[in-house]
């Protein structure tokens, strides 16, 4: 058998806690500004789980960094709706990078992660465009927390309180809120939880530009570490950031 000594994957620049939210932050080697990128998870995930695509990011000129959100890994508080502010927390700290473009901050989402990159890009001004994979809405998000076990840290009256506060929004709302802003929406047909159906009423709603991949097979999780759509999504939103 052939071995060869591989290289180890470059480890985060730098590890940290900011306003409760731990991270990883990944910088380019590249010169000039960087455009950056935030990384969201999903529901029952953690930052760790999306160092592939944080790798991409800094190998391709762009700063990224991944956070555990509310009620998720290292975090020592619950899930609530205060994660929607949360991303544009983490956006301006990221901007606050000097080598940092802050007018390119972008974010992307898997699942629950996705329906707050779409909030977020349609309600921030610190959020320049994103990519959401197999996003859930509201609907899907409600049903998950009435009929299973939460798969994060949540009490029973910060259960109700989420509930509620899904009934008030509505992610396709959201979609049209973001206006000229890029957005890229990556499923798969084969996704067990989140209908790619969804998808395409996002992007229905959505104004240009606007770009939807829909994929054959796969399942809930497959394309989020697809390499081939993440360089894709990545490729397309940095054409459309100028």
């Amino acid at each position: 058998m052939l071995r060869r000594n591989l290289p180890s994957p470059d480890a985060p620049s730098v590890r940290g806690e900011h306003e409760g939210r731990p991270y990883w932050l990944w910088l380019p080697k590249s010169e000039g500004k960087w455009p950056g990128m935030v990384i969201l998870h999903g529901s029952g995930s953690r930052k760790e789980n999306h160092g592939d695509f944080a790798r991409m990011c800094a190998a391709g000129g762009w700063a990224a960094i991944s956070y555990d959100q509310r009620g998720h890994g290292e975090s020592a508080d619950e899930m609530s709706p205060a994660a929607l502010g949360d991303v544009a927390k983490m956006a301006r700290f990221l901007a606050s990078h000097d080598r940092v473009d802050a007018s390119r901050i972008c974010v992307r989402g898997s699942s629950m992660g996705g329906f707050w990159a779409i909030h977020a890009a349609a309600t921030s001004k610190a959020v320049a465009g994103a990519i959401a994979i197999c996003p859930a809405g509201e609907e899907h998000l409600r049903r998950m927390m009435v009929t299973e076990k939460l798969p994060f840290h949540a009490s029973e009256r910060t259960r109700d309180v989420l509930v509620a506060w899904l009934g008030e929004h509505d992610l396709r709302e959201a979609a049209a809120l973001m206006g000229p802003k890029p957005l890229i929406i990556l499923h798969a047909t084969g996704d067990e939880r989140i209908p790619s159906d969804f998808s395409e009423e996002l992007n229905a709603r959505k104004p240009e530009p606007k770009k939807l991949i829909v994929l054959p097979g796969g399942h809930h999780r497959s394309v989020q570490h697809d390499p081939e759509m993440q360089s894709v999504a990545l490729s397309w939103l940095a054409a459309r950031l100028g």
